[in-house]
């Protein structure tokens, strides 16, 4: 009899009433989605590396209703398990006039009963109370494994499977290895639960494959003269595709996904796939891991800012000429939508240090201060992780002219939010555009939020601190001097934060207005063994008197 090994996670919902669930299977079977209402779906297995994973369409799910369902594989009811201690699975479809939540955030390590997981705090909260307030889509911004930082756990598993002595030594390896950290991480009881009744849209952050993936054309050609890089970047891809890219896709866009038919055609779709991935990774162009969702009246553009770089001195672009191409058709035409949501992995707006910091490495590393500062900056930018938007001057630039001319003229969306993580830290940044210029009439803000379940040290905090202080700004508007970089034509300051610890935002969206909440993990109690709850520290409207661009802090608790 064919078991269950991971999933179900819910995953493409859309307000129409169409969905998908992902399963991993321990055999080949068929997997079968059946609700209380009476809608049902079923696919077949597809294999990849021994691996039988399946992904189930619905259609016809009644808008503004929410049904449970269950999974049953060759007939045989495998979820819920029948001894489960959390309330039914159910997909919920927001009404047409429903206010729409989403709830974002980046980096969760492996769990750690030791510590503080916000997505796990979220996760037991809504259990407890199933009528509670709940999101109706979460982003996972970047770094849902990490292929270079393994659990103790994983460690032993590894030891006992290769010697560690050789490379990549405690690291992941290969295709096995990678579905071991997603075993880790969705096996989890109350995150493999929440996952199973929460929409999901996911994209890649450099951990997801190693520390500081695509940062430069020196770092990479110094990465594949490696014997195990090869193997490593093939398998991150293939088991991303597997577990993350495929349920990003809408019912319809998987119909046309050649790869999707191909590997579902054959006994074994392994080599498929991986014919698909070497491609991938020698020339981005191939394939496009970014994508767009519709909810109603928002939308959501998720970009990926890790594979489609161009990465070569003199071209650097954090997306490719097809890759900014295809971001500039995605901006709603006028009217079209109420509020643009931009995720990437990496916050477009930094702290000014920290950005003017970027900008002039990435000067000295093109050579504009002579070859012997060139190799300064190129230590410097893999030692310091100077890699973010800021670090493609060209395609700062790009993104900024984009949300300036999306944002500006009527029927504007009242909001566009660039939604980022991977900087262990969460913050508010609020553009401002000089006077002679035009001005947008949406409400743009970065919302930066990691890490779910991570860390960062004492010294770095008070560097992200320091780097939106005044000092901090003379002290990058020297560095622009010296690269003789053109600083860029607007300015922004830090409306909200720095706050650290394992947290989650939530944007909650209704009709043209927006609202704000961050909620931190923290233990009940003064005991280290203590339930981990969520706490709001902060909540507020955006812009709620209709300034362009405003953020007040009303209704804040710290």
């Amino acid at each position: 009899m064919a078991g269950l090994r991971l999933g179900p996670l819910l995953r493409y919902l859309d307000p129409h009433g169409a969905a998908t669930l992902w399963v991993e299977a321990d055999r080949p079977c068929t997997a079968r989605v059946r609700c209380a209402d009476g809608t049902e779906g079923e696919a077949g297995t597809f294999q990849i590396a021994g691996h039988h994973y399946a992904l189930v369409a619905l259609d016809g799910l009644t808008p503004g209703t929410a049904t449970a369902y269950e999974v049953l594989l060759d007939g045989r009811p495998v979820w819920p398990p029948p001894d489960s201690r959390f309330p039914p699975s159910t997909i919920r479809v927001p009404g047409a006039d429903a206010p729409l939540r989403v709830t974002f955030g980046s980096c969760r390590r492996a769990p750690d009963p030791t510590a503080t997981d916000a997505l796990d705090a979220l996760a037991t909260g809504i259990a407890a109370d199933p009528a509670a307030e709940r999101p109706d889509l979460l982003l996972l911004l970047g770094d849902q494994v990490y292929a270079d930082n393994v659990s103790p756990g994983t460690r032993r598993w590894l030891a006992a499977r290769r010697d560690l002595r050789d490379a990549p030594g405690a690291e992941v390896a290969d295709y096995e290895e990678y579905t071991r950290l997603y075993y880790e991480t969705w096996l989890d009881p109350e995150v493999r639960w929440f996952l199973s009744t929460v929409p999901s849209c996911h994209i890649f952050d450099d951990h997801d494959v190693i520390d500081d993936w695509n940062t430069s054309a020196a770092w990479l050609e110094e990465m594949r003269g490696t014997p195990w890089w090869q193997e490593r970047v093939l398998s991150g891809l293939m088991s991303y595709w597997v577990h993350q890219h495929l349920g990003n896709l809408s019912p319809a866009e998987l119909a046309d996904d050649p790869l999707y038919t191909a590997v579902r055609a054959t006994p074994d779709g392994t080599e498929a796939l991986r014919a698909f991935a070497a491609p991938a990774d020698r020339d981005p162009a191939t394939v496009r891991w970014s994508y767009r969702r519709d909810f109603g009246r928002t939308r959501l553009v998720m970009v990926d800012s890790r594979a489609a770089r161009v990465l070569e001195e003199g071209r650097r672009a954090m997306l490719d000429e097809g890759e900014a191409r295809w971001l500039g058709e995605q901006m709603p035409a006028p009217g079209e939508c109420d509020h643009l949501l931009i995720g990437t992995s990496l916050p477009w707006l930094l702290p000014p240090l920290v950005h003017d910091a970027e900008q002039w490495d990435a000067a000295l590393c093109a050579g504009s201060r002579g070859p012997r500062w060139a190799r300064i900056g190129e230590r410097l930018r893999r030692r310091a992780d100077l890699e973010h938007w800021a670090a493609f001057p060209a395609s700062f630039e790009l993104l900024t002219e984009l949300i300036a001319r999306t944002g500006s003229g009527p029927g504007a969306p009242a909001t566009i939010s660039v939604l980022s993580g991977d900087v262990h830290h969460a913050y508010v940044a609020q553009p401002f555009w000089p006077n002679s210029a035009p001005q947008p009439t949406a409400r743009v803000c970065q919302f930066t939020c990691s890490p779910v379940h991570n860390s960062v040290p004492a010294p770095v905090q008070a560097g992200f601190r320091f780097g939106w202080s005044r000092v901090g700004r003379r002290i990058g508007h020297a560095l622009a001097r010296h690269a003789r970089v053109v600083r860029p034509v607007f300015d922004w300051r830090r409306t909200g934060g720095p706050w650290f610890g394992n947290q989650l935002m939530t944007l909650t969206l209704h009709g043209r207005s927006a609202r704000l909440r961050l909620d931190r993990a923290r233990r009940a109690g003064r005991l280290r063994s203590g339930p981990v709850q969520l706490e709001t520290v902060m909540d507020r409207p955006i812009a709620p008197d209709g300034t362009p661009g405003s953020i007040h802090p009303a209704e804040t608790r710290h």
